[in-house]
């Protein structure tokens, strides 16, 4: 019933992963000093959307009732988006990172992990107002979320990308807290899935 849910969340952690996903060598103190105080914020909230991944999977399966997916996805969907928000304040309270077009780079990126914060918060509205009593209805309820799920995991992580790329990136990438976290029992672990 929800597989294809799954797949668009699993897309959508693609998102997720711009923040972790560069590697490189930069002996710039002043990027390194930037890409620790980010990352020393970032990791828990890392793990909390990597936690409501794995929560949305475990409820969705073939046997799973419309009440128990509903409130699974519910609270993962705030979860996430709560996670988001507060990545947004973590770049934010970073203070520009010292790079050409550093402010540039911290405003986009910002904004874009505020606008998936909302649209992890519009998700869970969207869940929210299913119909659990008819099973077929709820069935193609959730097929339109993770049909959004799926635009939201291929669309505007440009700014994300230009925070990771370069010197910032590979600052980021040396810091533990900017790291994937590993995989949860039940989770997949790979967000190529659906991309």
């Amino acid at each position: 019933m929800n597989k294809k849910l799954v797949a668009a969340l699993s897309g959508g952690a693609v998102l997720l992963m711009a923040l972790s996903g560069c590697s490189g060598d930069d002996s710039d103190k002043k990027v390194n000093d930037w890409a620790k105080k980010v990352c020393d914020q970032v990791q828990p909230q890392l793990t909390k959307i990597a936690d409501a991944n794995t929560s949305i999977q475990q409820a969705t399966s073939d046997s799973s009732k419309p009440a128990d997916v509903q409130k699974a996805d519910s609270a993962a969907f705030q979860s996430i988006s709560d996670a988001y928000k507060a990545l947004g304040s973590a770049v934010d309270g970073g203070g520009a990172p010292p790079v050409t077009d550093g402010e540039k780079t911290q405003t986009e990126a910002v904004k874009e992990l505020n606008a998936t914060s909302t649209a992890y918060a519009g998700l869970k509205t969207k869940v929210d107002a299913l119909d659990i009593k008819d099973q077929a209805d709820f069935a193609d309820g959730l097929k339109g979320v993770a049909d959004e799920l799926d635009k939201l995991g291929k669309n505007g992580d440009q700014a994300l990308q230009k925070l990771q790329s370069g010197d910032v990136g590979s600052a980021m990438a040396k810091q533990a807290g900017c790291q994937k976290p590993p995989a949860t029992a039940g989770g997949s672990g790979s967000p190529a899935a659906g991309s």
